[in-house]
């Protein structure tokens, strides 16, 4: 490989140990130099033969400016195009402290939440906005986007219904690309959808339940209550799609008798982003909380009787229960529902209604000027959207409206739609009725009578606890989110070694463009003429990418990795049926896998067959052997993970790969661990068919809290014709709402392949391996590594076993873990995929400091528990069993038989700059028996501590 270039942007910005320490750390390792290190660790078999070349990379100033023409090739034009989809104003408070903060977009998943609770809070605050406007019970974190959120409803309402039915009616006037995702979703596990009226067309007994729309994609507004009280007379189960702005004007889906509630928080201050990412919504009834997807966060104690926040009913989650789930990890979209929650803290109730009542105005003006144009426009009771007959004259309205800087919904041949929003101006309402001939309309600023269904108007209070009602001075709401970052830790902070979550650097030149209008204000149904920079964008991309993969396709609509998995499993399912092979429908499953593994598996109604690990944690090649012989019929597909869950690259991937092929199956390659591929090897050559590819992990977008994430996957030739199809057109294919996903955070990924190049690529995969053999050699000794490859060697993670010291000291790996907290930094995976362990994964950014202060932080750990061994500490009192320790923990009363410093500042806390968890630990147990899931009355705050 030709010498690398210290100053190429890849070592100055994204990899952490420069020239000289990355000298050190191989001598400590006992590697002659990378090259050699590479050698002994991956398989030779697997090698790609030729580097990765996209010609020189490029700097920041020249990949700015290398984005910024791209961006000018979209056409920025208003889209009243509506669809699910609505111009919205980020307060620039929020996208200052919040959007472009990396104290929250840098944020891993909650699971941790003595280090998460201002997020946490964040999230509680999102689902008491939910529970409020929809009047259900529950509601969870976030899903993500309509489409999606509706397919989880339909799987939900099917697990809680007490009807026997195949079917899932869905109304009509719903958004075309919701239909769509259902559709797919339906198909794989049996169940028929049946598109109608719902006031002529549905019959309860058929059905185990039902989809409305409120207000429908043609603005229409109905109140479903007749419907709904049938559904419940057959056991079936209503769920209704709701925009959450018409919701502060009428009648919420719970007042109607509603059991699910679902929809799009976009119009909160989220960018519209040519489809995403967007914060979906799920409200339920109490009744069905077990059975409802995503994330819900629960108020709990900590160890002192105060009040915290924490991840409530995990059981749910398929880390724990796999094909079994009813949750699925991947499926929430945490930043924006972040910043939707801090759109309604900001505006409050009263700011809320003020909003949805001037876009009702607009749309009333609008209506009643093409009405005076002589056109005929429905319906009679409307929010936002209105649909004009216009016969024979469509294309020359739409051509005429873009003229006017307008896009227009075409529907049929002989009708538009039109959707107002809070950006509508007078001078956008005067552009449309131009469109239309109105050269002389005026505009009339007197206040139109309403045209909202009298008995649908909204009775019901919402919002009214005290957070909606703070005061809104700039200052206040800068602190109160300046607050809550405080209460985390994130990447601006520390490292976060977590195995198979690579947390890398999100470079800050990466994230300014998708701030920009250009990128995050193009509605995704826009004519493609005005998307032509994203097109660009996304094209090379997908080269890049199948460069970097040995793959002939890419999707960009996957949304996250389990999507990425879903949609991967649904193209090997079309291939078999598209060969006359439909009865294909095991998948083999390595016991050490994914949690998401099995549950994508399951839904796209394949069988799991389990696989055995061997000794060492790689795959039992002979298991897997003899159970492709027993399923060689029916075999549909396997899924691995490469490198392994274990951390290691097994050397046998491409005999797993061939025994899968000679009995007429297809390899899914899982993507997770690409961080230690790039440039090394390509899953396409090793053998593998398709793979989905996380850009939240390797190509650095960041993980927001828990998403945004992007899932896209990548397919060998044969596979291409079975990728997803347009949710537009609403038949089955899609898996998302959006053609392109979360299109808006692909320049991130771009950015980051421009700047970096094939070598800053390659080299970023060689250094996040040398930084995992370093952590392994310093920790070696003092803790057990549970499995090495090929010369003793780890990939880019490894797991380090703590399960010794349950029997020698009481201290068990969450004992481990909130110590670490006391050390300043976010604990590594626990227990997974081996129970009572560390998956350690430092990735290429991390410095050798920071990389030493860790391994000094849980050697330090180690003298603790030797500590308690030798009898020199409490068993059941000592720093590691009352970790985490807070502020709280220096005044007041010291009974403890540890010191202050001792529980405050251990090795690696960073003395003056240490990081103080809000909470110490918090009580799980207590959160599941006293489930609360939206912020509780204030005086109930006084009572936590009790």
């Amino acid at each position: 490989m030709a010498a690398y270039d210290p100053y190429d942007f890849a070592n100055r910005r994204h990899i952490g140990p420069t020239v000289g320490e990355m000298t050190e750390m191989l001598q400590r390792v006992g590697a002659q130099n990378l090259d050699a290190l590479i050698d002994e660790t991956l398989p030779p078999d697997i090698r790609q033969a030729e580097p990765i070349e996209f010609g020189r990379p490029l700097t920041e100033r020249r990949a700015i400016e290398r984005m910024r023409a791209v961006a000018n090739k979209n056409r920025l034009l208003v889209s009243l195009i509506g669809q699910g989809y609505h111009g919205t104003t980020m307060p620039p408070a929020i996208q200052r402290n919040i959007f472009e903060n990396p104290a929250w977009y840098t944020a891993y998943s909650p699971y941790q939440p003595e280090i998460s609770q201002g997020r946490l809070e964040a999230l509680l605050n999102f689902q008491t906005l939910v529970c409020d406007l929809t009047a259900l019970d529950i509601a969870n974190a976030s899903l993500l986007d309509e489409g999606t959120a509706a397919a989880e409803a339909m799987g939900m309402a099917q697990r809680v219904a007490t009807s026997q039915a195949d079917a899932f009616f869905v109304d009509k006037d719903c958004l075309p690309q919701t239909i769509a995702v259902l559709r797919t979703r339906a198909a794989p596990l049996g169940w028929r959808v049946i598109v109608g009226d719902p006031f002529r067309d549905l019959d309860p007994g058929k059905v185990f339940g039902a989809l409305f729309q409120y207000p429908g994609v043609t603005g229409a507004i109905h109140d479903f209550t007749g419907p709904i009280e049938r559904l419940h007379a057959a056991g079936a189960i209503a769920v209704v799609a709701a925009d959450p702005l018409a919701l502060t004007l009428l009648k919420a889906p719970g007042e109607m008798g509603a059991d699910i509630a679902i929809g799009s928080m976009q119009r909160y201050g989220v960018p519209v982003g040519y489809g995403g990412p967007h914060a979906a919504y799920m409200a339920a009834r109490d009744a069905y909380k077990r059975g409802m997807p995503g994330r819900i966060v629960g108020v709990s104690v900590d160890s002192r009787g105060h009040r915290a926040y924490r991840l409530a009913l995990q059981t749910r989650e398929q880390h724990i229960r796999r094909e079994k789930a009813t949750s699925n990890i991947c499926t929430s979209q945490v930043l924006l529902a972040v910043v939707a929650s801090m759109y309604a803290v900001y505006h409050g109730p009263e700011g809320l209604k003020a909003i949805a009542q001037r876009v009702h105005r607009d749309a009333v003006r609008l209506a009643d000027g093409l009405t005076r144009l002589g056109f005929t426009v429905e319906p009679e009771a409307f929010f936002d959207t209105i649909t004009v007959a216009v016969g024979p004259f469509q294309g020359m309205i739409l051509r005429s409206a873009v003229e006017n800087g307008v896009n227009l919904r075409k529907i049929g041949e002989d009708r538009i739609g039109i959707t107002v929003d809070e950006r509508t101006r007078p001078d956008i309402i005067q552009a449309v009725w131009r469109a239309f001939g109105g050269t002389d309309l005026a505009y009339d600023e007197a206040w139109p009578e309403a045209r909202l269904s009298a008995g649908l108007a909204r009775s019901s209070a919402f919002l009214t606890h005290p957070i909606f009602h703070m005061n809104r001075a700039e200052s206040e709401m800068t602190r109160y989110m300046r607050r809550l970052a405080d209460r985390d830790l994130a990447l601006d902070r520390t490292m976060i070694p977590l195995g198979s979550c690579t947390m890398k650097l999100n470079a800050t030149a990466e994230m300014l463009p998708i701030s920009w209008p250009e990128f995050s204000e193009i509605h995704p149904f826009v004519p493609e003429d005005q998307a032509l920079g994203y097109a660009e964008l996304i094209e090379d991309l997908s080269q890049k990418l199948c460069a970097i993969t040995g793959y002939d396709a890419i999707s960009m609509q996957p949304n996250s990795g389990a999507q990425g998995e879903y949609a991967g499993l649904l193209a090997i399912r079309g291939y078999h049926h598209a060969r006359g092979e439909p009865h294909r429908d095991v998948c083999l499953i390595p016991s050490s896998a994914h949690g998401t593994n099995p549950a994508s598996a399951q839904m796209c109604g394949m069988t799991v067959v389990v696989v055995a690990a061997d000794p060492q944690g790689n795959v039992d090649v002979e298991d897997f052997r003899r159970k492709a012989e027993q399923h060689a019929d029916r075999l549909a597909a396997c899924m691995i993970t490469y490198p392994s869950t274990h951390g290691v690259f097994e050397t046998r991937v491409r005999e797993i790969c061939e025994i899968v092929h000679a009995h007429g199956g297809q390899v899914y390659l899982d993507g997770a661990n690409l961080n230690a591929l790039v440039g090394l090897a390509r899953p396409g050559d090793i053998g593998a068919d398709v793979s989905h590819l996380n850009l939240h992990k390797t190509f650095c977008i960041p993980h927001g809290g828990g998403g945004p994430g992007m899932g896209p996957i990548g397919v060998k030739a044969h596979l291409i014709p079975h990728l997803p199809s347009d949710p537009r057109t609403g038949e089955a294919g899609a898996v998302s709402a959006a053609p392109f996903g979360s299109a808006s955070i692909l320049p991130i990924s771009w950015s980051y392949c421009l700047m970096m190049g094939g070598r800053g690529l390659t080299q970023a995969t060689r250094v996040a391996i040398l930084n995992a053999n370093y952590i392994a050699e310093r920790l070696k000794g003092a803790y057990e590594i549970v499995y090495t490859g090929r010369n003793g060697r780890v990939a880019h993670e490894c797991i380090v076993d703590v399960r010794p010291f349950q029997k020698s000291a009481g201290i068990s790996v969450e004992d481990i873990a909130k110590r670490l907290i006391d050390c300043g930094f976010h604990p590594p995976t626990m227990s997974w995929p081996v129970a009572g362990t560390l998956m350690i994964e430092p990735t290429e950014s991390e410095t050798k400091a920071e990389i030493d202060r860790f391994c000094d932080a849980m050697l330090s750990i180690r003298d603790e528990i030797r500590a308690i061994e030798e009898g020199r500490s409490d068993r059941t009192n000592n720093p590691l069993k009352r970790a985490p320790h807070t502020v709280q923990d220096l005044v007041g009363a010291w009974e403890r038989p540890y010191s202050r410093e001792a529980a405050c500042f251990p090795a690696g806390s960073l003395g003056m700059d240490k990081y103080w968890p809000p909470v110490n630990r918090v009580d799980n147990a207590y959160g599941d028996r006293n489930l609360v899931c939206s912020c509780p009355p204030v005086e109930s705050y006084a009572s936590a501590a009790e």
